[in-house]
């Protein structure tokens, strides 16, 4: 017996296990049934995982499902045993299904409760938390396929109240629920609303209207955005030609400086497709305001335990930088490829997969993420001006240029943006102090966006751990009051084993 319950349960309760009370993937007498038969037809995906929601309404002809699939009735219940269905709790009570019969994945067992178990009552113990976490231990298999086996299932200890307490922790656990569900509702709506609400102020931001009072209390700081991209032209060919020169009195040692791009203007059919700017205001490439500097495909023989972090795709997320994966190159290597250097405050972003749903992988390097090293298919900006770090930031997350840069992602399997095409995308320009003072705004309102936003995640959590909990004290025998005239469990148990017995002789007989 596997030990899955180890509270100590109230006396008219017993300890058993699913084989006991429950038929264990039951068998169908096909022979009898006729192959134009509609039956109910439920693939994986059509059990929503965590909740016990299992959509029915698919239908097959039972010709087309007799062999391959896993059957089942009304008031069973699915048991996802392959990873990570299991884990992720997709599990079901089986609703009423075409002609009283249904199929499914193979992945899934079947729990046929028996007379006196309420099925409810199943499910809530199998989709718990802790009976997932235990079954999850005992999978077999490889890695990416494995199972919960039919005999660790059947072997499981299950704790078994008498039937009318059953109903009536099921009942408690459903009116419990039900307030959680209402609250949880409440708070991912709000969750979903703050994201419209981020979305909507950098649409706000980038169309003038978050700097418009800031613009009438200061117009003696507006220098016009085409005056400070032809100053920032000038700057960049003068420092080009610094550079030039230093290189010529070295006796041209290392390589000869690059000549800065000029991109070709937007044309009147680029800013048509552009919502419009404030006077002062004015639509440049991006690669007029940053170039962007992609890293290395590094081979793997040159990984190393410990050194400088290789900051892969895997560690761009949204706003932040996750580390859950590090890779380390040799310490040397932070000499031996200076461009790919990543410091405080470098921002990169993904160029494969750029984009999940509306948001974009782009993040902002703290203190903590350097040293690193740059590493293939992601980019790294480098801003002419530093001002232009904030705007490159903030821009690139808005609905503007996600909508532009969605409709031109190339790649089926792996959607991808190339560094040359990355650098013709539009972007707003502005005085430098205009857009200081943006950057500044969009930082304190993001920055209470976020902290309401950890409130919420946290919120969520606490009522994941209430649910657990209630779950807990419900096969523990404390969620409800025990009444000493129901019938014990023993009684139940005593009285299924019977009923099994005989079912089995009569089936000797017949034979």
């Amino acid at each position: 017996m596997m030990a899955v319950c180890s509270e100590t349960l109230p006396d008219n309760w017993c300890k058993t296990t699913f084989s006991e009370v429950c038929a264990v993937n039951p068998t169908l007498d096909k022979a009898v049934l006729n192959d134009d038969l509609d039956v109910s037809f439920v693939p994986m995906s059509s059990v929503e995982a965590g909740t016990g929601s299992i959509d029915v309404s698919e239908t097959r002809k039972f010709s087309a499902v007799k062999k391959g699939y896993t059957p089942f009735q009304a008031r069973d219940v699915l048991f996802a045993k392959i990873t990570p269905c299991m884990e992720n709790g997709k599990m079901a009570v089986v609703p009423p299904v075409r002609n009283g019969l249904g199929f499914g994945s193979t992945e899934f067992h079947v729990l046929r409760p028996c007379d006196g178990v309420i099925a409810e009552y199943v499910y809530y113990f199998a989709s718990s938390a802790a009976f997932r976490h235990e079954a999850e231990a005992n999978m077999s298999g490889a890695v990416g396929q494995r199972r919960v086996t039919t005999p660790y299932l059947s072997n499981c200890e299950f704790p078994l109240p008498p039937t009318l307490e059953q109903r009536r922790i099921v009942a408690k656990i459903e009116e419990l629920f039900s307030e959680l569900d209402k609250g949880t509702e409440s708070l991912r709506t709000a969750q979903a609303q703050l994201k419209v609400y981020r979305q909507a102020l950098l649409k706000y931001a980038f169309d003038g209207k978050l700097t418009a009072q800031w613009r009438a209390d200061n117009p003696d700081e507006l220098e016009t955005a085409d005056a400070l991209l032809k100053r920032i032209q000038l700057e960049r060919a003068r420092r080009y030609q610094q550079q030039l020169t230093d290189w010529e009195a070295s006796d041209r040692r290392g390589g000869k400086p690059r000549t800065p791009k000029a991109l070709p203007p937007l044309t009147a059919e680029d800013l048509g497709k552009l919502p419009d700017l404030p006077t002062g205001w004015s639509w440049v490439r991006l690669g007029d305001v940053a170039s962007i500097i992609a890293g290395y495909a590094f081979e793997k023989s040159e990984y190393a335990d410990s050194g400088v972090r290789l900051f892969q795709i895997a560690n761009v997320s949204f706003g932040e930088v996750s580390w859950d994966k590090e890779v380390f190159l040799p310490n040397e290597y932070w000499e031996s490829f200076k461009d790919l250097r990543l410091f405080p405050d470098d921002i990169v972003m993904a160029l494969n997969r750029p984009l999940i749903g509306d948001d974009l992988k782009i993040c902002r390097l703290r203190i903590a993420d350097s040293p690193s090293i740059l590493y293939q298919r992601v980019g790294k900006f480098a801003p002419h001006e530093p001002e232009f770090k904030d705007l490159i930031y903030w821009y690139l997350q808005s609905p503007i240029f996600i909508g532009s840069l969605k409709a031109e992602l190339r790649g089926v399997n792996i959607p991808f943006i190339n560094q040359s095409r990355l650098m013709e995308y539009a972007i707003p320009l502005c005085s430098l102090s205009e857009l200081s003072y943006l950057a500044n705004e969009l930082e304190r309102i993001f920055s209470e966006a976020k902290h309401l936003d950890q409130i919420i995640t946290t919120s969520l959590r606490q009522a994941e751990t209430l649910r657990q909990s209630i779950l807990k004290e419900a096969f523990s025998g404390r969620l409800v009051p025990q009444d000493p005239n129901d019938e014990p469990a023993s009684a139940l148990l005593a009285r299924i084993k019977a009923g099994k017995s005989a079912h089995s002789q009569g089936k000797k007989v017949r034979k």
